[in-house]
């Protein structure tokens, strides 16, 4: 499994130019305007057996995400809905993302499809994806 790390954007305001502030304002002043789509934070590791893959979805019901597999691509998906209903209630700054999501992982070769298990507990979806036991790496000795 090939993993690329992902680096959020620079939040330290010293070490960028004042042209990329200007910009960033501006631009996410119109495109975030509405949030209609988010990324949730991801964790992949790996052990000797398995893959494990964690997803950050607070608020979530495990009704409202999706996990398939096909042709070795992970996709886990969903979506958070706003919920704007309360009476009375003006919101002055609202910062949680909102909307729909889609993350995609291609999966290596050397894991067993049918072992492929999720669990949905306090806000974080964890998915084991077991390493197929004939193509593991192995050791060979040399005569």
């Amino acid at each position: 499994m090939a993993l690329i790390k992902y680096n959020r954007p620079n939040t330290d305001v010293f070490s960028r130019n004042f042209n990329d502030i200007v910009d960033e304002f501006f631009n996410n002043a119109t495109t975030n305007y509405r949030k209609d789509n988010f990324m949730p934070s991801v964790d992949v590791s790996e052990t000797d057996e398995q893959f494990e893959v964690s997803v950050e979805l607070p608020g979530l019901k495990k009704e409202d995400i999706k996990v398939d597999l096909e042709k070795g691509r992970l996709t886990i998906s969903g979506e958070r809905k706003f919920k704007n209903e309360e009476e009375g209630k003006n919101f002055h700054r609202v910062e949680t993302q909102y909307g729909k999501f889609s993350r995609s992982f291609y999966l290596p070769d050397s894991i067993h499809e049918d072992s492929i298990t999720a669990k949905y507990e306090d806000g974080i979806l964890n998915i084991s994806i077991k390493k197929s036991e004939e193509k593991v790496k192995k050791q060979i000795e040399i005569a």
